[in-house]
């Protein structure tokens, strides 16, 4: 053999010693300096059989990424020596006769102007063979997003005629990433939990025939709202995913005309409303009343998409309260959440005031 062949095989020996060490671990992978950082793994979501078709989410990163890059590789059925798939090197992947009784992992490379870094997912289930149920739409999850709540998975459809269903509750991260089994939610419906708080929720179902059994993931459920009673993310909040011990804050309010005076006989009060450190809030519930009472009637109407709502109130007898002495009009102004009582839950009071000129 000559030198430069030697050379080589060697080369090609590294090159595969350093792919089975990085799909060895979950996560695993280093980042170039000023480079992207992985936070969360990426996660193989479908059905784990031959045919069916695979989806590889990117995982979570810092950094802000600008492209990511995909390859799948074939392992044995705990996860281990793993060997990379020609030719798999997108975010999806259908498996294939040779992937047959393995599991399935998928090397995800983050890239930004100053570098890239690679992260790898656990393991699928094993993968399948043909003769086993095939799954024809994937199971899904539905209930109330709340801790305390109950949630239903459905099963799925299936074909292969299944003589039997088991069922298998992960929790993630907010973008469905990250999942770990929860240790005795094996039935097709779990009871959130404090633990479940900010979190995902996927089912597993594995559907078994005599031919083999198939496993396939739903996709990742609305995110809980954290501890605090925040929902993830930035942005809007809409009002139903606001819980305790978070509250709405009337965060301002304004008034046209901007000054009253004796001829006015509409006011329009405008309130902004918003919770979780400045998110606005739509669905609130908003009532504002001018105190005294009797001075402009008091209504109630709910926030739109940027948190605001607009209050018109028709002037009543009993304007101005004190004859021609009155100098501001005092409002008092409530949120709240539809349905719940006025002083529980996520409400909120404030009293706001507005100038006057009576001659």
């Amino acid at each position: 053999m000559t030198r430069a062949r030697i050379l080589s095989a060697v080369a090609l020996a590294l090159a595969a010693t350093v792919v089975g060490a990085l799909v060895a671990r979950p996560g695993s992978g280093r980042a170039a300096a000023g480079g992207p950082l992985n936070t969360a793994p990426p996660t193989i979501w479908g059905a784990a059989q031959e045919g069916q078709t695979l989806t590889a989410s990117t995982g979570s990163w810092s950094g802000s990424p600008t492209s990511y890059a995909y390859a799948w590789s074939r392992c044995d059925t705990s996860g281990a020596s793993c060997a990379a798939i020609a030719g798999a090197t997108s975010a999806t992947y259908a498996p294939v006769a040779a992937d047959v009784g393995h599991t399935l992992r998928v090397v995800v490379t983050a890239a930004t102007s100053g570098g890239t870094a690679q992260a790898t997912s656990p393991p699928s289930a094993v993968i399948s063979s043909t003769a086993a149920p095939t799954s024809t739409a994937a199971p899904s999850i539905s209930g109330s997003f709340q801790v305390g709540s109950t949630l239903t998975a459905s099963q799925g459809s299936w074909s292969g005629n299944p003589t039997s269903y088991a069922y298998a509750w992960s929790r993630c991260d907010a973008t469905g990433d990250s999942c770990a089994r929860i240790d005795g939610a094996t039935s097709a419906t779990y009871t959130l939990t404090d633990a479940d708080a900010g979190a995902a929720l996927r089912i597993s179902v594995t559907a078994t025939n005599a031919s083999g059994s198939t496993v396939v993931t739903s996709a990742a459920s609305t995110p809980l709202p954290a501890a605090n009673g925040c929902p993830p993310g930035t942005g809007t909040i809409q009002i139903a995913d606001l819980t305790p011990p978070a509250r709405l804050s009337i965060d301002k309010a304004w008034l046209a005309p901007h000054l009253v005076t004796l001829s006015t006989q509409l006011i329009q009060l405008h309130v902004l409303v918003t919770a979780c450190n400045g998110r606005p809030v739509q669905g609130a519930s908003v009532y504002a009343t001018p105190i005294p009472f009797n001075q402009f009637a008091g209504v109630e109407a709910t926030t739109g998409p940027d948190g605001t709502v607009t209050l018109s109130e028709q002037r009543l007898r009993g304007f101005p309260a004190r004859s021609r002495h009155q100098q501001l009009l005092a409002v008092f102004v409530r949120a709240r959440k539809p349905g719940e009582p006025v002083l529980a839950g996520v409400s909120t009071r404030r009293t706001v005031a507005f100038p006057i000129s009576l001659p």
